[in-house]
């Protein structure tokens, strides 16, 4: 692990304290930042900066020194929603959309989720570990510290568990830090079409304390959608995950509402995710909850669906993250610079609004506030040092270009 000296940095980005609470109001449009700055890595974590005239150069002679002149550095982003272990992509699927159909409508034959799952049955778990390591490995390259990554393409208890063990297998790899998260409500086994009671009473009595007794996950999720998994089901998995040290997270509100949102806040879920359809109950009901609300616009674009509400949401002060929602079939994009871009331009969020939404709010919604999302002394999170740049604006803006220079740590 080496130490480093960043100096002549044109603008150190995200410094403050390490943060206590999501940024909400007036705080989360702010980015607080030191021009012509210096940054001191020591054993791998944060140890010193503020503007090139405080640096003593002496102290840090036998430092390897990184010139950042015209170089924003910034800390790297957390993707807090992410589906990476998969066997297979799925462009076949993505011709059926150009060609007219739905996302509902190429589940009903066959594709989407299931069809995932039938090729992650097929494979091995050293191959499917093979395969997501490297696309790990792609993700840190593009910009990404800190990763979650949700089961959900096995479907029954011996491929979900051969997946989370890939998932753990890729945390022990210490590339960056990873979440697993436990998602086999995800969808409906075809052998399970019109008993989708039996397939939730063998994830709730067997299947979530098979997981939490071999601790292989952080979080529980389930699909909460109109043809999916409906509130009892939400109910039942909840109380499950709260007998257990999991917490729960929900995919609610990506097609339809209908009480998922107040359910799930009940429950204490600590994140919502997709939320691309919200009544006004539904945003009333998230105000003053510690639960964050986790927007996905990459899958918006890609689906041509609606976008989540950001601005309504960012107006009634709920906690707002941004994720990329990787994954083989509604967003198979990993790079956060875009979302960044996407979440400007079709979220109406500000540059510094995304960036908050992708750093400090995702490192809350991983619950790696402590280690994640900001400069701070002690930070011991991926650097990013990015391309010359006039602005920080600049980097949603030119949403074509790659604004990455160099990742360290």
């Amino acid at each position: 692990m080496r130490n480093w000296v960043l100096t002549n940095i044109k603008s150190l980005v995200q410094v403050r304290s390490m943060p206590e609470k999501p940024l909400v109001g007036e705080d989360f449009g702010r980015v607080p930042c030191i021009d012509h700055a210096y940054l001191v890595i020591r054993d791998g974590k944060v140890f010193d900066f503020g503007p090139m005239e405080n640096l003593n150069q002496e102290v840090f002679s036998s430092f390897s020194i990184i010139d950042c002149s015209g170089r924003f550095v910034l800390p790297a982003f957390c993707d807090s929603h992410t589906h990476l272990v998969f066997a297979k992509s799925r462009e076949n699927e993505f011709v059926q959309k150009i060609q007219g159909l739905s996302y509902q409508e190429i589940a009903a034959l066959g594709g989407g989720i299931v069809n995932s799952a039938m090729h992650v049955a097929t494979m091995t778990e050293e191959v499917l570990f093979e395969q997501s390591k490297e696309r790990l490995l792609k993700i840190v390259a593009s910009g990404t510290g800190a990763i979650e990554i949700k089961s959900g393409y096995g479907l029954t208890l011996e491929n979900e568990l051969k997946i989370l063990r890939v998932i753990q297998r890729l945390k022990n790899e210490n590339i960056i830090p990873v979440k697993a998260t436990f998602l086999a409500a995800h969808a409906l086994p075809l052998e399970f079409i019109g008993r989708k009671k039996t397939y939730v009473d063998s994830i709730v009595n067997t299947w979530i304390p098979k997981v939490a007794e071999e601790q292989l996950a952080d979080y529980v999720d389930l699909f909460c959608e109109t043809g999916y998994f409906d509130l009892e089901d939400l109910d039942r998995i909840a109380e499950a995950t709260q007998k257990t040290s999991m917490g729960l997270k929900v995919h609610v509100n990506q097609f339809s509402t209908f009480g998922g949102v107040s359910r799930a806040i009940h429950h204490k879920a600590h994140t919502l995710d997709h939320l691309e359809i919200l009544t006004e109950e539904d945003l009333l009901s998230m105000v003053n909850q510690p639960t964050i609300a986790t927007v996905l616009p990459g899958c918006s674009f890609f689906l041509n669906l609606p976008y989540a509400p950001a601005r309504s949401m960012v107006d009634h002060q709920i906690p707002l993250s941004i994720a990329s929602d990787f994954n083989p079939g509604s967003s198979p994009a990993y790079n956060l610079f875009l979302m960044w871009s996407l979440a400007c331009i079709n979220l109406r969020l500000s540059p510094e609004e995304a960036l908050n939404a992708l750093t400090v709010n995702a490192s809350f919604a991983m619950g790696m506030e402590a280690e994640q999302g900001a400069i701070f002394k002690g930070y011991a999170g991926k650097i990013i040092i990015t391309e010359k740049s006039p602005s920080l604006a600049y980097f949603p803006y030119a949403f074509g270009e790659n604004h990455l220079h160099q990742m360290i740590n």
